[in-house]
């Protein structure tokens, strides 16, 4: 094998790993309040997707700090406000949700986003959608 197809083999190989997957995807959130009459199906832009991680099988002769586990996370969001339809005049019919403008691979941060999905959530409405 020639020495040129070896390190462009390797190149290649070393490229695509470190290249991040992890960008604004289009995600449906389904909405409802107890006291509200309706569901709302709001479109938003969530991060989703691959972000390279180190393998943590040698974790007891690593140092921490040697330890990523990254998750693909928000640089920029802002977030929008929606009415939810069929409130009673006694209920705030607002919801709040966050906007993914850009993305990045990074430590989980709690203070916006869940980082342990734990238990099955269901995405889906049981009231009528508006």
């Amino acid at each position: 094998m020639s020495p040129f197809l070896v390190m462009s083999l390797l190149f290649g190989l070393t490229f695509c790993q470190t290249a991040s997957l992890c960008a604004p995807s289009e995600y449906v959130i389904h909405v409802e309040k107890r006291e509200c009459a309706y569901c709302l199906a709001i479109n938003t832009t969530i991060c989703a997707g691959f972000c390279m991680t180190r393998d943590s099988n040698g974790k007891k002769l690593l140092l921490k700090s040697a330890l990523s586990q990254n998750v693909c996370t928000y640089k920029e969001m802002l977030y929008q406000t929606a009415l939810i339809p069929g409130c009673p005049h006694h209920t705030i019919p607002y919801y709040s949700y966050p906007v993914a403008v850009s993305c990045k691979c990074g430590k989980c941060n709690t203070d916006y986003s869940d980082c342990v999905n734990d238990k099955v959530r269901t995405n889906y409405c049981t009231k009528p959608q508006k």
